[in-house]
């Protein structure tokens, strides 16, 4: 999963970058408010956290472009202001969670995961499709009852599947969530690890089935072959 980062406190920005990429995420950091604004036109993101007090931009000003745009996004608001003025105002723009500066690194990470979830459409840690379980408090996939061995990024394409509920997603869209500004990669490459996990899902009851034209989704399968 693919997140921005906007923070202009350096030494925090890289702590909460090195925390996000050992959680299994792909982070982009920006350091003020108008180069976040720019990526938020042309990248998309799984979710935005966001520092209020930025640089050439502020954060309430990036939100508040960001809801004009019609981009539903979730944002998670970083501030060392945790005023209930300034919750209610961060709320009642648009952002979807407040988080006030110290915090735990735990509890952050949590709110990423139970915001991404809930941005599509699920409430529960818990998802499922047939034999295949997903934990999304622990991070572990379970084909069958017994543990999935992923590497982290076909854990994030397995994930993103997963979250997706049965709907299809384009190669380019997996990519464009899955890979940072900073990484190579492709449509092509996404082949690559698609194959892999319909290896290690071929002894299930799940399988990536393709649609023409639309792109992966996550299903059951009849013979256990995706």
């Amino acid at each position: 999963m693919r997140i921005l980062l906007v923070e202009d406190n350096l030494a925090l920005a890289e702590s909460l970058l090195k925390a996000l990429t050992q959680a299994g995420f792909a982070v982009d950091a920006m350091h003020d408010g108008q180069d976040a604004d720019h990526v938020l036109h042309t990248q998309d993101y799984a979710l935005v956290i966001l520092d209020l007090a930025l640089p050439r931009l502020d954060g309430w000003e990036v939100l508040r472009r960001l809801r004009a745009r019609r981009k539903s996004v979730p944002v998670l608001i970083l501030t060392a202001h945790g005023s209930v003025e300034d919750r209610v105002r961060g709320l009642d723009m648009g952002a979807d969670d407040y988080l006030s500066k110290p915090f735990d690194l735990v509890e952050l990470e949590a709110r990423v995961r139970a915001l991404i979830r809930r941005s599509h459409g699920h409430d529960h840690n818990l998802l499922a499709v047939g034999g295949l379980s997903y934990d999304g408090g622990s991070r572990v996939f379970t084909l069958a009852g017994q543990a999935l061995k992923l590497t982290p990024r076909e854990h994030a394409v397995l994930e993103l599947l997963m979250l997706q509920g049965g709907k299809a997603i384009s190669k380019d869209a997996l990519s464009e969530r899955i890979f940072g500004l900073d990484e190579s990669g492709s449509a092509e490459a996404m082949e690559i690890y698609v194959h892999r996990l319909r290896k290690k899902l071929a002894h299930g009851d799940v399988g990536i089935v393709t649609l023409r034209g639309l792109g992966y989704l996550l299903a059951r399968t009849d013979g256990g072959h995706g």
